[in-house]
């Protein structure tokens, strides 16, 4: 697990003057914390590229935190090959202990990856979004990315495979997003923003394994999840940190 919090408070100049002409400063604590949740595509993992030889963890926490500003906490709590059901088992002393104002939960890629039901890891999932609802912490919801195949949707049974692992993630997704409009909470889809419009396959552009994403492709989620997400909520948009 690794955490990247920003500097807990920051320093603010007050506009007041005390009798003796001294400036007073103001300690302003930070007013929100995001904690991201979840496995390998939380922790930032991917494959060596060119201009990531060593293949260094790039967690979208990390750029979500250069968006937010040092008035938010980002904290990225992610462990690789994990399944649901193990992220339900460690969400309390990862999240909830935490207190956090938000906590972004993806999880299911590896799930999938086993062939667990889609209606299955819903159950999972459901339970985190609930845990976190009940102790005053807004979930996020995201949808899992696709995957790519390449060259083996040239044979036959290469595309009957790809169809049935994509239908089942379309399945999964769609059960998120659709209880994340149920109870109005604010998602990410990331299939879409990750998939090519006309294969439905990872986007080469932001993934070189076919599973994880790139240094490009955990920045894109970042800035999906400020706009879509953080960028209008009180604490944690621009207004708040330039207030």
């Amino acid at each position: 697990m690794e955490s990247y919090p920003c500097c807990p408070c920051v320093w603010r100049d007050c506009a007041s003057h005390d009798q003796a002409g001294r400036i007073c400063l103001i300690l302003i604590i930070a007013s929100s914390h995001i904690v991201c949740f979840g496995d390998s595509l939380t922790a930032g993992f991917q494959s060596p590229t060119a201009d990531n030889p060593q293949a260094t963890e790039t967690p979208y926490g990390r750029f979500l935190q250069e968006l937010t500003g040092s008035a938010v906490r980002v904290s990225v709590s992610g462990i690789c090959g994990e399944l649901t059901g193990e992220m339900v088992m460690r969400f309390r002393s990862a999240v909830l202990n935490h207190q956090p104002t938000h906590v972004v939960i993806l999880g299911g890629t590896n799930d999938l990856g086993w062939n667990a039901a889609p209606a299955d890891i819903m159950r999972n999932l459901l339970k985190m979004y609930e845990l976190a609802a009940a102790a005053g912490i807004k979930p996020v919801p995201v949808t899992v990315p696709s995957i790519r195949v390449g060259e083996d949707l040239c044979s036959e049974e290469g595309r009957r495979w790809f169809a049935e692992h994509l239908d089942r993630r379309r399945q999964l997704n769609g059960l998120i997003l659709r209880y994340a409009e149920s109870k109005r909470l604010a998602a990410v889809d990331l299939f879409a923003a990750t998939a090519e419009p006309e294969t439905q396959q990872l986007s080469a552009r932001y993934s070189n394994d076919g599973l994880h994403l790139t240094t490009a492709g955990y920045r894109l989620f970042a800035e999906r999840l400020y706009q879509e997400v953080f960028a209008a909520a009180p604490g944690v948009g621009c207004d708040e940190r330039q207030s």
